[in-house]
């Protein structure tokens, strides 16, 4: 029989990018959850302020789960050194900028910069995205351990575009390309009007903690001329975290 936590890591669960925003019955129906058990836990998720509810009746996310969250160590110290940086770039290209860590198989994204004329991206802070089909899951792909590398590559690959890389041979040759050059790019991966250049952080440790990317329209864009940019802020923020080596414990 579930316990008590996991009973409440369900609810919060059930919440995601395409459903922020759930009734009391949805909860229920997405946890696996009986009405009633849902009902108690999410009173007491509510007054804790891990869930808030709306006018209509419907439930989100709160801010006091959003404060704790926010205070990963993975998260806190790295965004805290890079936000200098990556503002920065963005000043530079006037581009999507993103930066994100490694979690599993999937990218997790810490940070991202965006404007108005900046062409549109899937992406979030806080949201995931698999390893093969980004940027930044490149880089970070490319520097992990060969066991997660191996089980990446053995598993299901997932299409999103014509342009997906979804043979393990080519994505191979691809990681290996990254490690050689020190930048990944990924042309229309996830959506064919966008690509994105990115390039590993490095850590005090001497492992790749994080990868940074700029984004851009895919339709008459050189990817190579922001190679320079993107490498210089990726460099400037391994300095810094090496300076500040106690951000990542």
């Amino acid at each position: 029989m579930p316990t008590v936590t996991a009973r409440v890591l369900d609810v919060l669960a059930a919440f995601s990018a395409d459903r922020p925003r759930l009734t009391l019955s949805e909860l229920a129906a997405r946890a696996g959850l009986p009405l009633s058990t849902a009902h108690r836990l999410v009173g007491e998720l509510t007054v804790w302020g891990a869930l808030e509810r709306g006018d209509d009746g419907r439930y989100h996310v709160g801010l006091r789960l959003w404060e704790v969250g926010a205070l990963a160590p993975r998260s806190l110290g790295l965004r805290e050194t890079a936000m200098p940086f990556l503002e920065d770039l963005y000043e530079v290209t006037r581009q999507n900028i993103q930066l994100a860590v490694l979690d599993g198989t999937e990218v997790v994204y810490v940070e991202r910069l965006s404007g108005r004329s900046s062409v549109h991206v899937f992406t979030r802070v806080g949201g995931r995205l698999p390893l093969h089909a980004t940027g930044v899951g490149l880089v970070l792909l490319a520097h992990a351990d060969p066991q997660l590398r191996e089980r990446v590559l053995a598993a299901p690959l997932r299409r999103y575009t014509d342009k997906t890389v979804c043979d393990p041979a080519e994505l191979r040759r691809m990681l290996a390309d990254v490690r050689t050059t020190g930048v990944a790019i990924s042309d229309g991966q996830i959506e064919l009007i966008s690509l994105s250049v990115a390039a590993p952080v490095w850590g005090p440790n001497g492992e790749v903690a994080a990868a940074l990317s700029v984004v851009v329209p895919a339709d008459g864009t050189n990817p190579h001329s922001f190679v320079p940019a993107v490498r210089a802020t990726a460099r400037g923020i391994s300095r810094a975290l090496s300076v500040g080596e106690h951000h990542l414990l």
